[in-house]
């Protein structure tokens, strides 16, 4: 995203409405294994993921999932473990011979879905990277969305975290953050 960003500034044709990275698959999957985990129906099931799509990055938000649930400290840990490793558990799985090609689909089809009914006029929400004040110190963070007619109509704030959750959000700050520098300086060779 920040290096899209670049690339229209120069142009002079960037709006921060319409770019966004997406981060559907991280929520299919959160939601898939919480679903599995709690014995919860997966359509019915809603993780928001915040943060970005890469490792300790990835933050889901077990605290605000529906349904609610309880969970012991060693469950939210290997869960949220396992969400930020997921992209590794399946190409481990396939035994290197390739990667997530269905679940991204699914993804990609999922998220381009959500942004057709929010041009229709229907509010939409979804979690995606965006441009964002949401993180003091991070231009660009996954976050809830309201999607409608002009793109990212609302960036919502991350709302109430857990310790764990608020100790995870200040690990992956440096992680992103060099991301983010990493992006704007390419998109602006």
């Amino acid at each position: 995203v920040p290096i899209a960003a670049e690339v229209l500034k120069a142009k002079g044709v960037y709006d921060p409405k319409k770019v966004f990275g997406v981060t559907t698959l991280d929520i299919v999957r959160s939601n898939t294994f919480l679903a599995e985990l709690k014995g919860f129906d997966v359509v019915e099931t809603d993780v928001p993921v915040i943060g970005g799509h890469a490792g300790i990055t990835i933050l889901p938000l077990l605290s605000q999932a529906t349904p609610m649930a309880d969970y012991t400290a060693e469950e939210i840990e290997a869960l949220t473990t396992r969400i930020q490793n997921a992209g590794t558990e399946v190409v481990e799985a396939k035994d290197g011979a390739g990667s997530a090609t269905l679940s991204m689909a699914y993804a990609a089809a999922r998220f381009a879905e959500s942004c057709l009914r929010g041009m229709n006029g229907e509010p939409v929400f979804e979690c995606a990277y965006v441009e964002s004040s949401v993180v003091e110190g991070l231009d660009y963070f996954a976050s809830k969305v309201k999607l409608g007619p002009r793109g990212a109509e609302e960036v919502f704030p991350v709302g109430d975290l857990t310790p764990f959750e608020e100790e995870c959000l200040e690990k992956l700050k440096p992680e992103l953050k060099s991301s983010i520098e990493k992006g704007i300086a390419f998109g602006q060779k």
